[in-house]
This record gives C-alpha cells, structure tokens and sequence, in this order.
C-alpha cells in the first residue's frame, strides 16, 4: 500500500495505466466498482478474479483483449479523526474483519457469514457433522433449544466448505415462510418458498427452455405435502439438491396402522435417504410417540440397520454407534454448558381444575351414556365398518362436548338422518381422517381443527329413533350451557385476568375452532371493555395462513394480548417474544402436542424469567382424569427411552 492523494492505493506493481499489463497475484484491484484479488492464471489474456469479501463460487475471469472492463489499483480512503473510537469499537471492528477472512484458518468457515452468535451447545451437532462423510443426523434437541439454527449452521458450513452446492429444507406449509426469514436474516442462504401459492409466480420467473422448479433455484423450502403428491415426487427427487434438512421429522414415520398421507411422506424422505451421497439432516423435537416401530422407522432413514434394533437392550457398541448420527439433550442438559450458561426461563407447571355446573353435568353424563351405548350394544347385524362407524362416533361426541358447548352444538346441528334405512355412509371408513378429527396426532403435516360432525355422521345411519331423537335435545341443551353455566369458561377467564395484572400475555389453546371462537368472545366481552389496551383475538385453521400472521401482527403491536388458539400454531411457530403463559384449555389426547404447545414460548428467547403453564381439567370429569393419567405414564415411558439411548451422545 502506498500514500497518494489522501487515499491508500493498493501495490500498482505489474499493472499500468490502461489495465494493460500484467497483473501480479494477490494484488487488489477495482473493477466493476468493486474491490477484486487477483488470483493466479495459465492464459496471460484472462484476469481471474475473486471478490475481496467473497468466495470461490464468485470468482470471475475478465478478457483483456476486448477491453470491455477497466482494471485500476484499489483506493481506500483514509480514516478520519472524527471516525475513531474507543477500544471495544476497535476491538468489534478487528473481530469482524478476522471472521470474514472467508478461507482463513478458522475452524469452522461459516462463522464470517453468521448474524446470530451460536451457544456453544449448538455447534455439538455441526461437530459430530463435520465427522462424518455423509452427514446423516436426526437432532431431536428440546423444544425451543434451537434446532434450527444447529441445522442452519451444518448447511452454511458445507456451503462454505463447497461439501454441497445446493440446499432444500422440507417442513410443513405454515414453517416454510418462518425457515425462509431465519436462513436469509441469519444465515445469508437465500431460498425460495416452494408450495401451492408459490408455484405460479415462480414458474414465471424460470428460463425458457425445459427446466423444473426444483431444478432451477439453487436453495429452496418446499411443503412436504406439496413434494410427496405423486405428480411432483418423481420430479422432486430427480433434481433434489445434495443437502435435505426435514423439519418435524416425526411427520415422515412409518407403521402399518398409519394412513396414506403419512406413508407418502415417509417414502418421499425413504428415496432420499436412499441415494448413498445424500446428506440428511432430520429435525424434530418429538421423535417418540410411543410407538416404538414408528421410532425405528425415523432412525432408519439414517441407516437402515437402525431399524433392526432393539431400544430394550442396546449393546455398548450400538448406542455409540447410533450415538455418532443421533443428538437429543433436555433443557437441563445444556442450561450450563462449558461455563456458558443459556437463560432459559423456568416452567411453572400448574393445574387448573374445575367442577361442572349441575347442568353441564347432567349433558356430559347423558352423552357419555349413549356414547357407551353406541359401543357396547351394536347389533351383531351390523359390518365392521358400521360397528367402527359407531366407535368413532361415539369418541366425537365425547370430545365435542367436553370442549365446549359450542363445539357440541357445531358438531351435532348437522341433519341428522330420520329415516332409520341401511344406508352404509361407512362403508369407505378413513379411519386416519377421522381419528384426525378426535385424537392430536402430531405426524399430520396440518392439525386438524374443524368440529368433528363428520365423524359422527359415520355412525348415524345404524342409529335407531331413540337415539337420533337424544342426539337433537343435545343441541338444545348445549344451547342452555353457554356463558355463566360453563365452569370451564369462567374457570378460564378468571385465570386469564390473574395472569393479565401479573404481567403475562397468555395463549389459550383449544381443540376445536368453535371452542376457540366461543373461548375469545366471551373474553372479548369481558376484558376488552375492561381496558382499551388488552387485544383479544382467535387464530384457527379457517384462516388462511397470510390471514394468520396478519392477526399475530396486530397482537404484537397491543400492550396486553391474549390469544385463543387451535393447535394449527402448536408447531414450529416462535411466539415466545409477545407470549409468556399457556393454558390448555382442552387437555390434547397426546403428551407431545402438550410439549409442542408450551414450547412456542418456553424457549431461548423468552424474557420473562418464569412462563406458567395452566392444565385446565374436569375434577368430576373421569375422562379429563384418564387423560391425564396417560398423558403423564406416557410422557414418563418416552423420557426413559431419550435417556437410555442419550446418555453420553454429547
């Protein structure tokens, strides 16, 4: 570098005027209005050159006999008096220079293009990656520990490393828009969404000629619905970039009982996985349900021999054998890590119970009575698919009303068939759409929210008079229940004023739509002529997903919020910056819906230093008291499996 004219010019040695001559190695030049190395050549007519703060997928050749580009020494201004600042100014500006040092002698390539600050529990799993020819990792870390970013620093590293040329992440639809901020706000990896409303505008923007979606953009977020259809599998897999990252992998398991939906999903990442170069990053904080065959099906798509073992009786060898491709660390693992302690808030688990009215009790007895019924005394007449017809039926008239009255009354003001007749309107019985209606299954790509009326029209054409006749004086006596007669509401809402004065914004999470929208009126009612500055809003599946976060938008913005939710949000979604407290206000029929409700605010990020969590539950309700009798020997069976298989992965 040399002095002239109030700038600092790089070494002209080698270069003159005009650009002309030859250009020494290493000198930097400016062309194009940007600051260039020069790299070395074998043809003296073409300057190879490489972008200063760039890499070597942005190197460039010039050819100098057309003279198309002008080649002058780089300039740069010198500093000025009123620039300088203090010591950790200089100190932050000497850090970032040596991080963007892009093939320097760093450990770990991707950190000069991060913009978040990793913990050091998150690089465990872009270590064990790094290990590993072909990265094959299924990450089912806690919720809210960050899996995420341990994804999105395995695929910057191997970008930068040039180990991949090419990234998709495939997660469900309402994830793809969340993935596609955090790898361009954190990561600097720009991808497009790939789903139904995309595809158009996308298909615009290809070149002529003969050329796919999938093929054509270098980074993309795909649905995994949209990719596992029939007509775009085969074409997903033909131009699938050389580094998948699946979120909410527990969407892609495989038993025999499981629907097609689930089975197409699991093929899709079965052929990936297939190919022997393919590297595969599997994300989910619920790897378990339960089902053990389900389980071994998730850690077969790392290496098929995974699928052959037994949980019950792993040798040494085998547990560090899977241990090298499987990481799973609770909260209290890495709250303290290498002296680095992560802020995490603590959970305050609390029950809520409640009585039922007299009059809501004498429903939910009359109900549950006919319900048993419907089960126990079907007519040995009757097909399987008619006696199945009615078991679902029974489940869904159960569950409704246990919800809320509104929920009743959404599910039973159907017509019901008055003509007893033969009719068999279940002779096509899908049982995974209807137990999507009554159970929370956490391997649907969309939860499924809607009233379960169609489940009980799958029983009623082998309902006799009686017990049509039962089912219309439910509507009316649901009718009667609703505001001051339902325990359950007011339980809830004056739960939610306790947690408003404490300082919490609480999210109320509910099964059904109509539970939701009844559930936000009534507080709407309540609270929101109470103060101008409490917000009150319900967001269920009947929104779109743009509609969704136009709502979310409008509740960050009020100084106190409650939202009333289905679990349409209970996955993926970050809401712990504007949230600080849950209550279920319907128990889920499933222990990892209930962790992935509280886990969009229980996580990194949270500022409150204690989030509450509130299991709002019948205490004359023996089916509320058998669910959480399940719910909890379930949660504790699965714990023991994580930490069977764990211990000492990390």
């Amino acid at each position: 570098m040399t002095l002239t004219d109030g700038y600092l010019r790089a070494s002209t040695t080698g270069i003159s005027d005009n650009g002309s001559a030859n250009l020494e190695v290493g000198s930097i030049v400016t062309c194009r209005e940007r600051q260039w190395v020069v790299l070395p050549t074998e043809n003296p007519d073409i300057v190879r050159l490489r972008p200063l703060s760039g890499n070597e997928n942005q190197i460039c050749g010039i050819y100098r006999p057309l003279a198309l580009e002008a080649i002058a020494p780089a300039k740069f201004p010198l500093p000025q008096v009123e620039a300088i600042q203090d010591h950790t100014a200089i100190q932050l500006l000497m850090d970032a220079a040596r991080l963007s040092l892009r093939s320097g002698a760093e450990p770990f390539r991707c950190l000069g293009r991060l913009s978040v600050r990793p913990r050091p529990y998150q690089l465990v799993p872009l270590l064990m990656a790094l290990r590993l020819s072909t990265v094959r990792l299924l990450i089912a870390d806690d919720v809210g520990i960050g899996k995420t970013i341990e994804a999105g620093l395995i695929a910057r590293e191997l970008l930068d490393r040039n180990e991949v040329k090419r990234l998709a992440v495939l997660c469900p639809p309402q994830l793809c828009d969340q993935w596609q901020r955090e790898l361009r706000e954190k990561f600097q990896i720009d991808a497009v969404v790939v789903r139904s409303g995309t595809v158009s505008k996308l298909e615009r923007g290809l070149p002529s000629g003969d050329r796919h979606i999938f093929e054509h953009y270098r980074h993309i977020i795909v649905s995994l619905d949209y990719a596992k259809s029939e007509r775009r599998r085969a074409s997903f897999l033909t131009h699938c970039p050389d580094f998948v990252i699946v979120d909410e992998a527990h969407t892609c398991t495989h038993t025999n009982s499981e629907g097609a939906a689930i089975q197409q999903r699991h093929q899709l990442v079965q052929q990936i996985a297939a190919k022997p170069n393919q590297h595969l990053v599997l994300l989910t904080a619920t790897p378990h349900s339960g089902i053990e065959t389900s389980f071994l099906s998730l850690l077969g798509l790392l290496k098929p021999e995974f699928t052959q073992i037994n949980l019950d009786s792993l040798t040494e060898q085998a547990r560090l054998h899977l241990a090298n491709h499987f990481v799973q660390r609770r909260r209290a693992d890495v709250k303290l890590w290498l002296g680095n302690e992560t802020p995490f808030p603590v959970r305050e688990a609390l029950e809520l119970p409640y009585r039922l009215t007299k009059e809501y009790r004498s429903l939910f007895e009359d109900v549950y009575n006919l319900a048993r019924g419907l089960v126990k005394t079907a007519d040995d007449n009757l097909s399987y698919a008619q006696r199945r017809g009615r078991y679902w039926s029974a489940l869904a008239l159960i569950r409704c009303v246990m919800s809320s009255p509104a929920a009743a009354i959404a599910t039973l003001t159907r017509q019901v068939t008055k003509a007893g007749g033969t009719k068999d309107l279940a002779s096509d019985l899908d049982e995974e759409l209807l137990g999507a209606y009554i159970y929370d299954p956490t391997e649907q790509e969309q939860a499924v929210d809607a009233s379960p009326a169609v489940v009980v029209e799958q029983g009623q054409p082998s309902y006799d008079d009686t017990q049509r006749r039962r089912l219309r004086a439910f509507v009316q006596e649901a009718a009667k229940l609703q505001g001051e007669k339902d325990n359950k509401l007011q339980r809830a809402i004056a739960t939610v004023e306790s947690l408003l004065n404490e300082g919490f914004n609480p999210i109320l999470w509910c099964r059904y739509i109509a539970t939701a929208n009844y559930v936000a009126a009534a507080l709407k009612q309540k609270l929101e002529k109470k103060s101008s500055h409490i917000r009150v809003l319900a967001i269920t599946g009947e929104q779109s997903e743009d509609e969704r976060e136009s709502y979310l938008a409008d509740l960050q913005s009020s100084l106190q919020r409650v939202m009333v939710s289905t679990d349409c949000l209970s996955e993926g979604v970050n809401l712990q910056e504007h949230f600080s407290a849950v209550i279920h206000y319907d128990l889920p029929w499933n222990p990892n819906r209930l962790e992935q409700r509280e886990g969009r605010v229980d996580r990194y990020g949270q500022t409150v230093p204690v989030v509450k969590s509130y299991l709002l539950y019948g205490q004359d309700n023996p089916v509320d008291g058998a669910v959480l009798d399940v719910l909890i020997r379930k949660a504790v069976q699965i714990h023991k499996t994580y930490l069977f298989i764990t211990v000492g992965t990390t």
